[in-house]
């Protein structure tokens, strides 16, 4: 008896027979196509990363560390600013003759004072602010772009108005303190005076910047520690004290660090307080800070030979307040 085995005739071609079995072959010349577009695609996704961040190394390059390494060569020779390109070769002289410079001393003197004087009243008042926006207030974003408007403003604008303010014989803090009978004061003469006016512009300018930080920081804190020490009975006074602080510790010590950077490198406040416009910093360079010394040795008396000096040595405390600040930091830490 004949077997009968059917099988599924094959869909006709155009010419009139049967469909080959399986996918398409490919012609060379497409498999070279497609692997050009996997190697390009494999590129792209190893170097595209590179090439996005590129202009910021390049930029740094350029305006960065260019200036860094020929600032540190020029401060290694005697460079007048009218011949930039003549260098003699002076060694570590423009450093050694900075111990026995009394302007330097008195200048890095001012600008730890005025930091001091700046930077303490700043964070405190900055602290107390964001403590207060932290709380449910009405119209609280309105009170958190006000914090922010000194630091949007222009430092050259600010620092002329509080010329005027503290002006001596029309000045208005002088028009308030007579109210109480006190004498006019004569700011931009005496030291102590001239420094707390200084460190006056700074606070102004500062405070709300240091306050939004705080105010971030303080928001990012979970409040079942707060629930938890209400419960406990502990007032908002203590409850800032023994949970707001603690958890605040390392921001604190973020802005103190960059609160400090910005007191060394401080030019723009006390160039403008001067009633004279001058680098001097005052009469008795009662006010010039290091950024200011710097600037007169270089561009007022032309020696830039020692004013890279001074800027490297200003980068070197930089270097060594970044170390403490990596210390602290680390300790506290390990103390959490």
């Amino acid at each position: 008896m004949a077997t009968r085995h059917d099988t599924a005739a094959a869909p006709p071609t155009k010419e009139g027979g049967a469909a080959p079995a399986g996918p398409p072959v490919e012609s060379p010349e497409t498999r070279r196509k497609r692997a050009r577009l996997s190697r390009r695609w494999q590129r792209d996704v190893r170097w595209s990363p590179y090439a996005f961040v590129s202009p910021f190394f390049l930029l740094f390059l350029a305006f960065g560390m260019f200036p860094l390494l020929y600032t540190a060569w020029a401060s290694l020779h005697t460079v007048e600013l009218t011949a930039p390109t003549d260098m003699e070769w002076a060694g570590l002289r423009n450093y050694t003759r900075i111990f026995d410079d009394e302007f330097y001393w008195n200048a890095a003197k001012n600008t730890f004072t005025i930091g001091i004087i700046s930077t303490v009243p700043q964070l405190m008042m900055a602290l107390g602010i964001a403590h207060i926006l932290n709380y449910k207030l009405r119209a609280s974003t309105f009170y958190r772009v006000v914090m922010l408007a000194p630091y949007a403003t222009s430092i050259v604008a600010a620092s002329l108005v509080f010329v005027l303010l503290f002006g001596r014989d029309y000045g208005m803090i002088n028009w308030f303190l007579g109210l109480f009978g006190v004498d006019n004061i004569d700011w931009q003469n005496d030291k102590w005076y001239a420094q707390f006016a200084v460190s006056s512009i700074v606070i102004w300018r500062w405070t709300g910047y240091n306050a939004l930080i705080y105010l971030a920081a303080m928001q990012a804190i979970p409040q079942d520690l707060y629930e938890s020490a209400a419960l406990d009975g502990a007032s908002r006074w203590k409850q800032f004290l023994h949970v707001t602080l603690p958890s605040l510790r390392p921001t604190i010590l973020f802005t103190i660090v960059v609160s400090t950077i910005g007191a060394s490198q401080l030019f723009a406040e006390p160039l403008m307080f001067d009633a004279n416009k001058g680098a001097s910093g005052g009469p008795q360079h009662q006010f010039q800070t290091l950024g200011l010394y710097m600037y007169e040795q270089g561009w007022v008396n032309q020696h830039l030979g020692r004013a890279s000096a001074i800027a490297w040595t200003m980068f070197l405390i930089l270097i060594v307040v970044g170390i403490i600040n990596y210390v602290i930091s680390r300790r506290l830490r390990a103390s959490s």
